[in-house]
């Protein structure tokens, strides 16, 4: 049966080389969306069986809207794939970089590009809503003089010139994405669950974060990553994003009871397999 895979962007954006591999050998239908609240109103609407969101960059950072879109949601965090970002300069073939005078693309990629692009200040950066719709719009309205920050397989889908290979400034330059869909997933099923996704909201106190950093640390349980979001309306109230790694599940589900007290709002976004990391490219 062929899997329907809801994206942001379009076709040739790295949300569909991080679908690619984590759906490696198995049939899929990529599905693209403007944006990420689009992704999440097509799997409401049953009308994909899974969802591809970004959530974090290793050189810009978390992308902290989505938490809340994926909070909201009744959906769950399946899986993740870590994918090595190369960012491309393409253009329509035949053309050198002086005669390039606008770039087009995501805010996120751009911030990823800046240093190559000093290099060329006769060429200003413009923002886009995604890096391969920004290279499809060069192919379908043949604009000359204008080239988009993207993907190779963005590049070879539009059949644009890969005028300057890997332009981003960190070579280290890694993408998280997460894969969404419902409580049950046939693939990960019979994986082991060693990470999980948890949320909570504590109120503005001495000591209120610490004790709850000091009964998981009881339990042994590894934090990977902990990010917080003002709650709007209610002041020096936070949200608490939290990635943990889970070596005994026994002991994880103890260390949410020990902490339930503390908080509100104790959620679990997600119990997974932690993801491997991916080249583009790679075989």
């Amino acid at each position: 049966m062929v899997k329907k895979i809801v994206i942001q962007g379009g076709y040739g954006a790295f949300h569909e080389i991080a679908a690619n591999y984590y759906f490696e050998g198995e049939e899929i239908e990529i599905l693209p969306r403007l944006t990420f609240k689009d992704v999440m109103k097509s799997l409401k609407k049953n009308n994909a069986d899974f969802g591809i969101m970004a959530i974090e960059n290793s050189l810009a950072g978390s992308i902290l809207p989505n938490y809340g879109l994926l909070q909201d949601s009744n959906m769950k965090i399946i899986g993740e794939i870590y994918l090595r970002i190369e960012q491309n300069l393409v253009i329509l073939p035949g053309q050198k970089i002086d005669q390039i005078y606008e770039v087009y693309s995501h805010p996120m990629a751009i911030l990823q590009c800046q240093d190559f692009f000093d290099q060329y200040p006769h060429i200003r950066l413009i923002e886009s809503m995604d890096t391969a719709l920004s290279a499809k719009d060069i192919r379908e309205k043949d604009l000359y003089g204008i080239g988009a920050i993207a993907s190779r397989l963005a590049a070879e889908k539009y059949q644009l010139e890969i005028i300057a290979a890997g332009i981003e400034t960190n070579k280290k330059n890694y993408t998280r994405f997460l894969i969404i869909g419902e409580n049950n997933h046939d693939k990960s099923a019979a994986l082991p669950i060693n990470k999980a996704s948890i949320h909570f909201a504590l109120a503005h106190k001495i000591g209120s974060l610490s004790k709850i950093l000091s009964i998981l640390s009881y339990y042994e349980i590894n934090l990977t990553k902990i990010q917080s979001m003002p709650i709007i309306g209610k002041d020096w109230e936070y949200q608490f994003y939290v990635d943990v790694e889970i070596e005994d599940y026994s002991l994880y589900q103890k260390s949410l009871e020990a902490i339930k007290p503390f908080t509100s709002n104790l959620g679990i976004l997600g119990e997974y397999q932690k993801g491997r990391v991916f080249f583009e490219g790679m075989p």
